[in-house]
């Protein structure tokens, strides 16, 4: 009898295989620790010591002091302020219009939408710079000739802070315009028909029933753009410094300057990541809060409101919008790249692929800086895909007592802005100890730490659609935990992954805020190199590394959404 249990049992597989899932955790949770909890724990160690690591608290002094300091505080929370209020007021009615209404060419504004979201801040930034300099922009040069006006006139000035906060309001109301378009889908819509049953017309009911089930999306969506705008490095340092003021992302740059002050940048990173905390505490408590609950079951399709005679400046309304964010910036860029300056006008007579040959062919950063962004970008996208598939299963799962304490690892870096991680992995491991400073394992570790929330999150997400059951019937068979999460579970998640790739991989590449402080001449990569050519002025060469970054980003998108494994369609993050 035992040898045919024996048997049996052989047959079906009941031996199981070894599990590791103990040793993964651990494994996992001090690599999680070292990315999240080293950085900061220096970064508290530089702030409050001095030069010879002895405490005091003459950092947090002198940023209470120093006048300087106080003003770029100043003028990073009012522009991240302003940022999120145009975000809001632009992204709710358009967000509504597109959702619940019947204008022309809905879907072709969301994939524009999506533009504006790939686009890298800092990109935009140098697009607008193209069109609005005082000088030299287009649209400044356009202005002068309609009007036969002589060369110091100009109608609009980028570098300013108004320009700092229309720029950076252009490339963060997709957060806004997701979070809300995702609500207005699922208002239901018997609550509307009932408001039009009861003789409500459609302003009514968009006053009364859909926009108060939607404000917290709004608030939340708020408060991620005030977030993006706070933490920012690349458009301020482009707009801003030009114009002669800094805000506090540009300010702890410019103390890794010579002569560096490195206690008083781990000082100003303090407030920051104290500030990010808060906002992002108080965008989970806005997303928690169920002031409106549904009671019933699948309600029918979103109501669609005719905009009858509305419809032309609705249509005007989203185009101009468009137009800032997407359409004239891009064609700033691709005008700027095929003729010989900016000021030159778009004949066949001015065409020219002098920048691209110098790009390509004559400026040796390139391809490099090409070869590195990628690579990184690969090698972050894959491992952070792996971690994060590993840690979602087994937190969703359980599998270890402690678990849970990897998703708060995990999620953790959401709340390190990139300029204080930046600063952070600086003082972490450019020391004799370690010297990865001027490698590209820091920027591996860099991007790493910042990405792994989405990656996490995501997958996450995924992972509760999938009944653990399927799990337990391989493991019935004789498979590990882990033979089971890759041959049973990974497959079922494949959209998910090929999703979470793309989207780790875009947020690597468009990555500036603590790249800037952690690239060497022989580590850098295409975003330091469209800044450092900024700053010497070569927007040709600027707008065809652009365009080759732009390139890269949509035919991923474009990869992952036709993939027959169904990857699903990429969208702003919220």
């Amino acid at each position: 009898m035992t040898s045919i249990a024996q048997t049996n049992g052989q047959a079906y597989g009941l031996k199981r295989g070894i599990d590791f899932s103990r040793p993964v955790f651990i494994l996992l949770a001090a690599l999680l620790g070292v990315l999240v909890i080293l950085p900061l724990f220096w970064l508290l160690v530089y702030s409050f010591t001095d030069a010879e690591r002895n405490f005091t608290l003459d950092n947090f002094v002198s940023l209470v002091t120093d006048g300087a300091m106080r003003r770029s505080f100043g003028l990073a929370i009012g522009m991240a302020a302003a940022v999120g209020a145009i975000a809001c007021v632009i992204a709710t009615p358009m967000a509504w219009l597109v959702a619940r209404t019947d204008l022309p060419c809905r879907r072709f504004v969301r994939m524009l939408v999506t533009a504006s979201f790939v686009t890298p801040p800092f990109l935009g930034a140098i697009a607008w710079e193209i069109l609005a300099a005082p000088n030299s922009g287009i649209l400044n040069i356009v202005y002068r000739w309609l009007f036969g006006l002589d060369a110091g006139a100009y109608l609009f000035d980028i570098y300013t802070f108004t320009g700092l906060v229309f720029a950076i309001a252009c490339y963060t109301f997709p957060y806004v315009f997701t979070l809300v378009a995702n609500a207005l889908d699922r208002v239901p819509s018997d609550l509307e028909d009932a408001s039009a049953i009861l003789g409500g017309n459609w302003m009514t009911t968009l006053r009364r029933i859909t926009l108060p089930m939607v404000v917290p999306a709004m608030l939340a969506g708020s408060l991620i753009a005030i977030l993006q705008a706070l933490t920012m490095f690349g458009s301020p340092a482009i707009l801003a410094l030009p114009a002669g003021f800094h805000v506090i992302t540009t300010k702890i740059w410019s103390l890794f300057q010579y002569p560096p002050r490195l206690e008083l940048a781990a000082a100003a990173a303090i407030p920051l990541l104290l500030l990010t905390i808060l906002l992002l505490r108080g965008q989970k408590w806005i997303l928690g809060r169920k002031g409106y609950t549904v009671l019933g079951g699948k309600s029918g399709a979103p109501r669609i409101t005719e905009l009858g005679k509305l419809k032309w400046p609705a249509i005007i309304f989203v185009g101009g919008i468009l137009s800032l964010t997407v359409i004239l910036p891009y064609a700033a860029i691709l005008k700027t790249a095929v003729t010989e300056t900016i000021a030159a006008p778009l004949t066949w007579d001015s065409l020219t692929l002098k920048h691209f040959n110098f790009v390509f062919f004559e400026f040796s950063a390139t391809r490099l800086a090409m070869f590195n962004t990628l690579l990184l970008g690969v090698l972050t996208a894959t491992i952070c895909t792996a971690i994060a598939l590993v840690v979602s299963y087994l937190v969703s799962r359980r599998l270890v007592f402690g678990a849970g304490i990897l998703g708060v690892l995990a999620t953790a870096p959401v709340a390190i802005p990139g300029i204080v991680l930046g600063v952070g992995l600086f003082l972490s491991y450019a020391n004799p100890t370690f010297m990865l400073y001027g490698t590209l394992w820091i920027l591996l570790i860099a991007f790493l730490t910042i990405e792994m929330p989405a990656g996490y999150q995501q997958l996450s997400s995924a992972f509760q659609g999938i009944h653990p059951e399927l799990e337990e019937a391989s493991r019935i068979l004789g498979a590990s935990r882990l033979k089971a999460l890759w041959q049973i579970t990974a497959p079922l998640l494949r959209t998910s992954v090929v999703a979470t790739w793309c989207f780790v991989f875009i947020g690597t590449i468009r990555e500036l805020s603590a790249t800037i402080l952690l690239t060497t001449a022989n580590t850098k990569l295409v975003s330091v190199i469209i800044y450092d050519l900024n700053e010497s002025g070569d927007l040709g060469a600027i707008s065809v590394l652009g365009l080759l970054l732009l390139l890269v980003s949509f035919t991923v998108v474009f990869i992952a959404n036709k993939m027959p494994i169904g990857a699903g369609r990429l969208s702003p993050r919220g």
